[in-house]
């Protein structure tokens, strides 16, 4: 049924593509790029309008458009927030490329608010559950010692959460961190924090533009199930060389960018590095400790012509902690892509990227009896081809394929010399990913737009590997193996095989107002297998295979969006459905690392989450910002497995007796107000003010003693909850004053303060021995609360920004 289903929509995608390009022939197609005046940027959702029509497009997110209209003269309006529009008339008597540069409205660019989107995007557009905030917004806003952050920024913003302080992970509409799919052009990101988890890896000055995608998510993206964060890197300078960096408490930062051949051949390079190892070289106790992290941003592009262009780019960072000859650690990422943008013809565009990522991590006690050394890590090699096809106004096409090849390195214990420690290593694991997507942006008359499409997955696990057996009908314990199958190199274990539909309604009720729906199934082939609430590099990545499924979900969302005061103002309403399919779960005290038999620890997990999602912005005048409201429950179940000769649920395969309960990450009241207002030319205030039900948690049912400790008994897995989040931080930033009309160089101070007002929000609750638990020479039997916060205090900061 599946089958035939996907069969009928991809003949229909192409009995549509064969119509269109039919009724294509008889027009005249206008097409070209659009760029920052002022240094070469490409500008995505640029608007291209024909006056007399009432019709358009927007640039993609290369900046490139494409217009197929009748033959004839038109008054062609290129517009884009914060920019001087260009009005041109065109006579399109035959295809015509018009290549646009727009320049900033205002003499000073401080005054300019540059957005990826036109002023009415939340409403016109078919795109439902994304967010995007401009670059310049989130460096005014407070952040925790002055380091500009894009993923906390995205904590403010509705249906996005996380577990707690110094956690870079983030939870959308009831998802995992590890249901996130993040993207720093084009290639994957798994571990996205620095500073365990306080800074993410994403140097503001070196990132272009970025969206979150929370629901509707389109064919084109694939591999997790809850969101998808794109984030570009800035393309370099093509007219002038130029630069920006700050200097805080915690670290520096310098980007340079510039042409390498004017309007021809740019670059970026980007750096940043903290220096915390620094200042505790000043003290002689802590001069042998070592704690620091740095990022390398890269960018290199080069147009051979109007039709070809090639960008190169890379990433590189790395958190480094040692303590004396006690303990090393360091964990990173490596990220490089190479991407081919081909203009087919002016109406076919194409981009083919090569990628690669790995992300790795160690930890190792240099000397001792107890010394080893502790490495693993996770790498993908990406190929891929995405086109865009755009016959006429009403009608745009996508499709695309590519293949990923995974290779996992779950652990590797080494001793060192003298240990008593053994030797141990899992063994690798190996996987391909596969995917073809196409998807159809139609316009029917003047309200009503539909996005549909599907995209099609394939994994295959892959040898060589040792895959385990186990008695059937029982749990999977290590009891129950009956034995072992050794799988070839290259070899297929388990392959699985998903359809994954995608559609999208809008309807406009008019023009400031509209009513949008959508649809996605997605399917997650990888796990990543941790037993904390929040990503620490730890955490292992393992692939779907013989005992693991494949993890999907379901969403569904229904919102309204209305725009006050000439699209001053934006107001939505969103509501959301879930339903997760085969989750993975854990067994109480699960044991997860260096194990062989991995799905011995692991149940499989059904869940669901709903909410809805209240949102008003303002985006200009001196004060902007937004207030946020989510209302919202996640929920999970494990039901079990049933003993075929007693007809009862095996206990150690059952949580909460079968029943639903909330999910870690569960938030039922969430709330965020982030304000900015500009006192004067020189002044601005910014704040921020989070509200929101604590997170859940589980307390000890009962204790028991054993062998004189007395230790907690927990059953009722999350059935309590920590006390409310609250927090209030507060940012003032100082434009300095230039010298001379002519100078380049601006200067900025900034000035925060963290938790402004003392809160000791709790991170987690943990239960131990009291400290007062003697009666006599007696040893008692009580025990205390503990709660741990991370930020209690309030934390000020002052950090100077400049650009060139």
């Amino acid at each position: 049924m599946k089958k035939t289903i996907g069969l009928m929509l991809l003949l229909f995608l192409f009995s549509g593509f064969v119509g269109s390009e039919i009724r294509a022939q008889e027009k005249q197609t206008l097409s070209g790029y659009i760029k920052d005046g002022s240094n070469g940027e490409a500008l995505i959702g640029a608007t291209i309008s024909i006056q007399d029509l009432m019709v358009g497009t927007a640039t993609n997110e290369y900046g490139f458009f494409s217009l197929s209209l009748a033959p004839g003269k038109y008054k062609v309006l290129f517009s884009f927030i914060g920019y001087s529009p260009i009005l041109r008339e065109i006579d399109l008597t035959r295809n015509t490329t018009v290549n646009i540069e727009l320049n900033a409205d205002g003499i000073e660019l401080k005054d300019v608010t540059v957005t990826a989107a036109k002023k009415d995007q939340n409403v016109s557009s078919v795109q439902m559950s994304v967010e995007r905030l401009p670059v310049s917004i989130v460096k005014k806003l407070p952040h925790f010692l002055g380091e500009v952050d894009i993923i906390k920024t995205l904590q403010l913003l509705p249906g996005v959460t996380s577990v707690g302080e110094g956690s870079t992970g983030f939870n959308v509409r009831g998802g995992g961190t590890d249901q996130n799919l993040i993207l720093l052009d084009e290639a994957p990101v798994f571990n996205s924090a620095h500073l365990f988890g306080f800074f993410s890896v994403f140097n503001g000055d070196a990132v272009k533009d970025f969206q979150l995608y929370k629901g509707g998510i389109p064919a084109q993206y694939g591999g997790r199930l809850s969101s998808v964060l794109d984030v570009r890197q800035k393309e370099g300078n093509s007219k002038r060389f130029s630069g920006s960096g700050g200097i805080g408490i915690v670290s520096s930062r310098l980007t340079l960018e510039g042409p390498i051949k004017k309007d021809k051949t740019s670059f970026m390079l980007a750096g940043r590095r903290s220096y915390a190892d620094v200042l505790l070289r000043m003290n002689p106790d802590m001069k042998d400790n070592t704690v620091y992290f740095y990022d390398l941003n890269a960018k290199i592009n080069h147009k051979f012509n109007d039709n070809n262009r090639l960008f190169i780019s890379g990433y590189f960072g790395n958190d480094v902690f040692k303590f004396g000859k006690e303990f090393d650690s360091h964990w990173g990422n490596t990220t490089g892509t190479i991407r081919w943008n081909h203009l087919f013809n002016k109406k076919l565009f194409s981009n083919f990227t090569a990628i690669y990522s790995n992300f790795d991590y160690s930890i190792s006690v240099p000397e001792g009896s107890l010394g080893f050394e502790w490495i693993s890590s996770i790498k993908n090699m990406n190929l891929k081809a995405d086109f865009s096809y755009f016959p006429n106004p009403d009608l745009k096409y996508k499709f695309g394929f590519g293949s990923t090849y995974y290779i996992f390195n779950p652990g590797e214990l080494n001793p060192v010399k003298g240990s008593i420690i053994e030797f141990n290593k899992l063994e690798k694991g190996y996987g391909l990913e596969s995917s073809a997507y196409a998807a159809v942006e139609q316009n029917i008359g003047s309200s009503l737009t539909l996005q549909y499409g599907l995209r099609l997955s394939n994994f295959s696990s892959l040898g060589d590997q040792t895959v385990f057996t186990y008695k059937s009908g029982v749990p999977k314990e290590k009891a129950s193996v009956t034995g072992a199958k050794m799988y070839g190199k290259n070899e297929i274990i388990q392959n699985y095989f998903n359809f994954e539909p995608r559609l999208a309604i809008k309807y406009a009720l008019s023009d400031v107002n509209s009513v949008k729906a959508s649809y996605n199934r997605t399917c997650q082939y990888l796990h990543r297998i941790s037993n904390t609430t929040a990503p620490t590099p730890l955490d292992i990545w393992v692939p779907t295979g013989k005992h693991i499924k494949p993890a999907k979900v379901d969403q569904i969302a229904l919102g309204y969006f209305h725009n006050l005061g000439n699209n001053m103002f934006e107001t939505s309403i969103e509501a959301y459905y879930k339903k997760f399919y085969d989750l993975v779960e854990y067994k109480y005290g699960a044991h997860l690392l260096l194990n062989n038999t991995i799905e011995t620890e692991l149940l499989d997990a059904q869940g669901r989450a709903y909410g809805l999602e209240f949102s008003v912005r303002k985006k200009e005048g001196r004060l902007t910002g937004w207030i946020a409201y989510t209302l919202s429950r996640t929920e999970k179940k494990v039901a079990g497995l049933m003993n075929n000769e007693t007809g009862e649920i095996f206990p150690s395969t059952q949580i909460n007796n079968g029943d639903y309960f909330p999910a870690d990450y569960d938030k039922t009241h969430d709330l965020k107000v982030v304000a900015n207002y500009d006192l004067n030319d020189r002044w601005s205030v910014a704040t921020n003010f989070i509200l929101m039900s604590g997170r859940p948690a589980t307390y000890p049912y009962g204790k028991y003693e054993f062998q004189g400790n007395t230790y907690a008994h927990y059953i009722n897995r999350n059935g309590a909850r920590l006390s409310a989040y609250h927090r209030l931080d507060v940012s003032f930033t100082y434009m300095c004053k230039k010298k001379r009309p002519n100078q380049s160089w601006q200067g900025s101070w900034n000035f925060g303060i963290t938790n402004l007002y003392s809160r000791q929000n709790a991170y987690s609750v943990y239960f131990k021995e009291s400290e007062d638990n003697w009666v006599g020479n007696q040893k008692g039997n009580s025990t205390e609360a503990w709660q741990f916060s991370i930020i209690g205090k309030p934390v000020p900061t002052i950090t100077y920004n400049f650009s060139f």
